[in-house]
């Protein structure tokens, strides 16, 4: 008898050991989760390790941990094959397939999905009150060799955390990861080669209420770690022409959490084909769906004179921010189709972050009407104090103008009270059946499905650029490499267009009559290639009449498609 027993306990804890796996509809992927002294995660294709057990845990404020020792109460598994029609997405019917393992502990769940293009991994909290997180625990471990196409933040480079305040505008590095610069975080998402053609995409989504995650690699290994801002303690409005709020200090925590909290999705978009990872759908299947009617949303081009810098030619008025230059502004967009026209900065008083304070060179309202009999819509750039001071009765005011929208920007932090922001303002303009255009903000995770009013974001080292950045920069490579990585998460802001086209030899940054580099078809093949449902023509309308046959082009190419295809690419 006591053999007996013996033979079962040692079942029973082998049992226990033995990792719980959750495979993708088509076999090649699975994912492996290790429940012993630490909760791990590792990925395999077709049978290689493509990502080595990666410990993941949340540290919360009373000193419990959702990973570590815990034991799994309970497993359920479920399986998913359906589609469902999209918002103004880059196809209208989107496929759901994977399959999911549900494993329950005392005090949290964690939610493991496999898809056969890629895994995902998200906690839910069990708490019935309010609680804090101090930290998140977010590795992800690569074998030996592996290499990566990292957007290392450029600015405010003094230490990790002043870096998370950021416009997340970069190129990318390629290098090893152990080669990663100990000196820098990098915003996703970021792109990683395993081998064999095989990459692996991180990034996260339904982020709506915590922060963002960066991630760095102080070690010199091949293990990436999230990095999460703490939450802001003590703000001042500052920065650009007073419009930002400054972060003077944090607090010990990451985030505020309601009881029965569902946390983010950490995705890990899986290809053996580069072109395949062009058109990979995971952060907008992962996303919360869209609740009431958007049919009233309409994307469209937009006229904007910002980067050509108000330069119209064979006028007969003083070119500038008034309203006879944005009359010619409304006049071209009426003769070509193309839907709306922008205010950028400057018809607001500079410096006041006040959105009821127009300079009096301008009457919104006038322009409002005469682009309105003309079948154009009118979009206004708001800063983001401007905006977040009091965002009804901005949103409210303008709406019964006939304003369509409005371009926010100068956000530049992901911490939860930023991201939080996100969602009210898009949440505010849905109310008031207003498009938001969310610009010197983070790359998409997933809001645009959730309020399809929110047609594009910027987190993209756009064709702007080009108006100050030096000859050295290779926008050229940079423009064909965005469609694998940044685009991979959702569309952005990335303003093309350019008619005054130059070969890197003769570029040059002029800031108020700017190049692109490269060719003009390049330029117009970003109209197709660029996900952008909300897409800013950049050049001067002087420019673009000079050269119909290119601006028909532009004008007549959709913004949203029925079905995308990536043909091929690398």
């Amino acid at each position: 008898m006591k053999k007996l027993i013996f033979i079962l306990l040692l079942s029973a804890m082998t049992a226990a050991a033995a990792p719980h796996s959750v495979v993708s509809p088509g076999g090649r992927l699975v994912v492996n989760v290790n429940t012993g002294e630490n909760l791990t995660f590792s990925l395999t294709f077709d049978g290689d390790v493509i990502v080595q057990d990666s410990e993941i845990a949340l540290v919360l404020a009373d000193g419990s941990v959702y990973g570590g020792n815990a034991k799994v109460r309970k497993t359920v598994s479920r399986s998913a094959n359906e589609s469902f029609q999209s918002s103004f997405y880059k196809k209208k019917e989107v496929r759901d397939e994977y399959n999911e393992l549900l494993l329950k502990f005392s005090d949290f769940s964690l939610v493991v999905r496999a898809y056969d293009d890629g895994a995902a991994y998200r906690f839910i909290s069990h708490s019935k009150t309010p609680f804090i997180v101090m930290n998140e625990k977010a590795s992800f471990a690569f074998p030996e060799g592996t290499s990566a196409y990292i957007p290392y933040v450029s600015q405010h480079k003094e230490s990790l955390e002043s870096q998370l305040f950021n416009s997340f505008e970069s190129v990318y590095a390629h290098s090893d990861l152990k080669d990663w610069d100990k000196s820098s975080l990098a915003f996703m998402p970021v792109l990683v080669d395993v081998g064999n053609g095989r990459k692996v995409c991180l990034m996260e989504a339904e982020v709506l209420d915590y922060p963002g995650m960066f991630l760095y690699n102080g070690d010199g290994d091949f293990q990436l770690e999230g990095y999460f801002a703490r939450y802001p303690s003590e703000l001042e409005r500052g920065g650009h022409n007073n419009l930002q709020m400054l972060v003077k200090s944090r607090e010990d925590f990451i985030a505020r959490c309601d009881a029965g909290e569902t946390f983010p999705w950490r995705i890990l978009s899986v290809s053996d084909r580069d072109v395949k990872m062009a058109d990979n759908d995971m952060v907008y299947r992962l996303s919360k769906a869209p609740e009431g009617d958007f049919s009233w949303v309409k994307p469209g081009k937009v006229a904007w004179e910002w980067w050509n810098s108000w330069n119209v030619q064979g006028v007969d008025f003083k070119a500038g921010v008034n309203n006879d230059t944005y009359k010619y502004y409304i006049d071209f967009a009426a003769e070509y189709g193309v839907e709306y026209v922008i205010l950028d900065e400057g018809w607001a008083v500079s410096g006041k972050a006040d959105l009821f304070q127009i300079v009096p060179e301008i009457d919104v309202k006038e322009l409002v009407d005469y682009a309105g009999e003309r079948g154009v819509g009118i979009i206004l750039w708001a800063g983001y104090n401007a905006f977040a001071d009091d965002m009804e009765e901005v949103c409210s005011h303008y709406s019964a103008m006939g304003v369509k929208g409005f371009k926010i920007d100068f956000m530049d932090r992901d911490d939860q009270y930023m991201v939080d922001f996100h969602r009210r303002a898009a949440e505010m303009c849905a109310k008031y059946n207003m498009m938001v255009d969310f610009h010197g903000t983070y790359k998409p995770t997933g809001l645009h499905r959730t309020y399809p009013n929110v047609v594009n974001y910027e987190g993209v080292h756009g064709l702007e650029q080009m108006k100050w950045d030096t000859p050295e920069t290779d926008q050229v490579t940079y423009d064909v490499t965005i469609p694998f990585i940044r685009m991979v998460a959702g569309p952005f802001d990335y303003t093309q267009g350019a008619m005054r086209n130059a070969t890197k030899k003769n570029y040059r940054p002029v800031n108020t009559e700017a190049m692109s580099q490269g060719t003009r078809c390049r330029q117009l093949a970003e109209f197709v290639v660029f996900d952008s449902p909300f897409s800013m023509l950049c050049d001067s309308p002087s420019n673009y009449m000079s050269e119909p046959e290119c601006t028909r082009y532009i004008a007549e190419i959709p913004e949203i498609w029925d079905e995308t295809k990536a043909l091929d690419g690398k």
